[in-house]
């Protein structure tokens, strides 16, 4: 009589549900990703912004202390030792022409003729022997707005504006007056003339 004999072969164990889930978070967190950043950070924009504000306010505050010089403009030197004025609308008196801030409002005549007459019957108000320009009474009106809203947002007194002339050395008599009653008439009360420090005064 023979026998056979079967080997049985051992069962392998069941997972349960709890290691099955605990192996399928693990598996999902090794698999995870970062999210993608899908918006813009302006913090550190901002940061950069602001040095950079403040760099253009400093360089626009001393910026009519640093004037270009040349044949056509050569300011007058002076033994005062005050520091330049860094409010109000600079205006510019060269041999040749008037600006207000960085724009030409009017070109002069010859210097002969400003000696006798200023800048000219046609750019007068009223006729030759007025002292008003009226290129130069537009664009001063025009700045004046502006420099009137500055005040009022700092709360300071809008009732007048300061001017900055910087003006040649050989700028004649006539016309100097003519842009101050010019100035006056347009609501600038103060009036401060650029001059280069010199210690001889020549």
């Amino acid at each position: 009589m023979s026998t056979s004999e079967t080997s049985a072969t051992p069962a392998k164990p069941r997972a349960s549900k709890a290691r099955y889930k605990a192996a399928l978070r693990s598996a999902i967190r090794r698999n995870a990703h970062e999210p993608e950043v899908n918006f813009l950070n302006i913090t550190a924009m901002l940061d950069i912004m602001t040095i950079i504000l403040v760099f253009l306010l400093k360089n626009l505050g001393e910026s009519s202390a640093s004037i270009p010089q040349s044949d056509d403009l050569t300011i007058p030197k002076s033994v005062l030792d005050t520091e330049p004025s860094q409010e109000g609308v600079r205006v510019t008196i060269s041999k040749s022409q008037i600006l207000v801030g960085e724009n030409t409002v009017l070109q002069l005549p010859g210097r002969q003729s400003l000696i006798q007459a200023g800048v000219g019957a046609r750019h007068k108000q009223g006729g030759p022997n007025d002292l008003y320009i009226v290129p130069l009474g537009s664009a001063l009106q025009g700045a004046r707005k502006t420099d009137k809203a500055i005040q009022q947002a700092k709360g300071k007194d809008s009732s007048m504006s300061e001017a900055v002339i910087i003006a040649d050395q050989t700028t004649p008599w006539r016309l100097l007056i003519e842009v101050l009653f010019t100035l006056g008439q347009t609501e600038y009360g103060r009036y401060h003339l650029m001059v280069m420090q010199s210690k001889s005064g020549s």
